[in-house]
Formats: C-alpha cells, sequence, structure tokens
C-alpha cells in the first residue's frame, strides 16, 4: 500500500497555503497524482437563511463559481508542474469532498481552531468529514511550514480505530526517521497491561520494515494529557478517531476533539 492520489482541500476563505506545501510535499515523496478539491455552497449551517438576504440565487451561484476558479488558480499555480487533477462544485462541502474521497488514498485539509464553519465559505470540520469519508485525513495546522518525517507519534488505544489508524498510516511510517508508540495510562497498576499492548504493535510494525519503541504515560485524572503528547516533540501524531451520532451531528471523545482543536502538528487521523 502506497498514497499515489493525494486529495488537498481549499477553503474559499481562508488561506490555504500550509496545506497546498504539506500536500505537495507528500506528492513529491510518493510521486503521487494530486487532487484538488473545494465546494461551497448558499445553503450555509453558519450563516443560515441569511445567506438568501444577501442577495438573488443566482447572484450567490455566480459569487461561487467564482471563489472556485480563484481556488482552482491558486492550487494550479502552487503545484506545477506536478500531475494534477481539479474538482469542484456548488454543494455542501463535507458531503462532496466524502464521495470525491473515493478517487484518493489520503485526504488533507486545514485545522478549524475559531470553531466555525461555512458551507458558503466552503470550510470543513476535520471532524465531521473524519468519520464520513472512509480514507485516512491528514489535518494541518496554519502554522505548520512543511511535514518532517523525523518522528512519528502512534497514539495508542487497544480499539478498532487505532489498529485502522496505524495500519492506513503505514505509507507514511515508512518514510519516517523514528516512530514511538504512545499509551497513556490514568492508573499505575496498569502499566503492565500497556506495555504489553504497544509491545505487540512495536512487533507488528517491524515485522512490516517498520522500527518503533514505546512510551507509557502515566497520567493522573487532573492531568492534561495532551500536554504530555505535545511535549514530546513528535513531528506528527498518528490517531484513531472517536465518536458517535446524536440528533444527526457527530459527538466526539475528549481525546478526539482536543486532539483535532489543539495539535501543534500535523496529525493523521482515521475513523
Amino acid at each position: 500500500m502506497t498514497f499515489l492520489n493525494i486529495m488537498v482541500h481549499l477553503d474559499l476563505e481562508h488561506a490555504n497555503d500550509a496545506c497546498l506545501r504539506i500536500a505537495i510535499g507528500l506528492a513529491d515523496t510518493f510521486d503521487a497524482k494530486l487532487i484538488g478539491i473545494a465546494a461551497a455552497t448558499g445553503q450555509s449551517s453558519y450563516y443560515g437563511d441569511e445567506a438568501f438576504a444577501q442577495g438573488p440565487l443566482e447572484q450567490l451561484r455566480s459569487d461561487i463559481t467564482k471563489r472556485l476558479a480563484q481556488a482552482e488558480d491558486r492550487f494550479r499555480f502552487m503545484a506545477t508542474p506536478r500531475k494534477v487533477e481539479w474538482r469542484s462544485a456548488i454543494a455542501r462541502p463535507a458531503d462532496y469532498v466524502s464521495r470525491e474521497a473515493r478517487a484518493a488514498d489520503l485526504v488533507v485539509i486545514g485545522a478549524r481552531r475559531n470553531g466555525l464553519v461555512s458551507d458558503l465559505a466552503g470550510s470543513l470540520d476535520p471532524g465531521d468529514l473524519v468519520m464520513q469519508v472512509g480514507r485516512p485525513i491528514l489535518v494541518v495546522p496554519p502554522q505548520i511550514e512543511a511535514l518532517k518525517l523525523k518522528l512519528a507519534m502512534v497514539c495508542w488505544k487497544d480499539t478498532r480505530e487505532a489498529r485502522r489508524a496505524v495500519s492506513d498510516a503505514l505509507p507514511l511510517l515508512r518514510k519516517v526517521q523514528e516512530v514511538v508508540v504512545v499509551e497513556v495510562i490514568h492508573d499505575e497498576s496498569s502499566r503492565d497491561a500497556a506495555h504489553s499492548r504497544v509491545g505487540d504493535v512495536i512487533s507488528w510494525l517491524e515485522r512490516h520494515g517498520i522500527g518503533a519503541f514505546a512510551r507509557v504515560f502515566h497520567c493522573s485524572k487532573r492531568e492534561d494529557p495532551m500536554e504530555k503528547l505535545f511535549e514530546y516533540g513528535a513531528d506528527f501524531i498518528v490517531a484513531g478517531a472517536y465518536g458517535h451520532m446524536r440528533l444527526r451531528e457527530w459527538v466526539f471523545g475528549g481525546f478526539t476533539h482536543d486532539l483535532l482543536q489543539r495539535s501543534p502538528v500535523c496529525t493523521l487521523v482515521i475513523h
């Protein structure tokens, strides 16, 4: 398995340069085709019906079409002369990207730190997308200049999601100099069991040609486990995404929510 088709999402109102830099770098690393994608609709989950008060529907569609063309121009300018493809539509971004991701091995999107997601702006909620898309998603913080491939952190929890995450991350983990597999415990009595679980993961990675080492962090319920993970200094993080449906919206566990909102480095997440 490798990443031969990398899809990068472009927001229509916020800067996309960080996402584009990371996606282009990965396309070069894997000699992959790069697919740019964007979508927006006047039926905005953020602006609601007020979007239609700004002008006739045709004017809205014309404005969206213009901004999609500008996003395509930026994508092609930065990606030239690589193998590229562009996809766009007047549609709800999360739905459109989820459908079109059938053409991708990996989807690269920007982190949403202000909590505002607008269909009119063509923006995406990483948490919303990861639960629908069926592909690994690389979430890129806006301040990232490049994806370093020195140290990767695999956040382990003995669940289906974590197993899927480390499996889908194999192409990227093979490019990294060092991999650390981390489990956080809240009770010292579970340390031996945690080391046994993490040891199995390390053995599995070694059989796939990837060297790795283990860390088990104790974190009391009053401590912030994210701080321990971030302080370790990994270049990117691999993790399973956990959530469930409630009233037609995804509700995420504290770990997934904090990771997507706070990680200072790129995060590869899979549900």
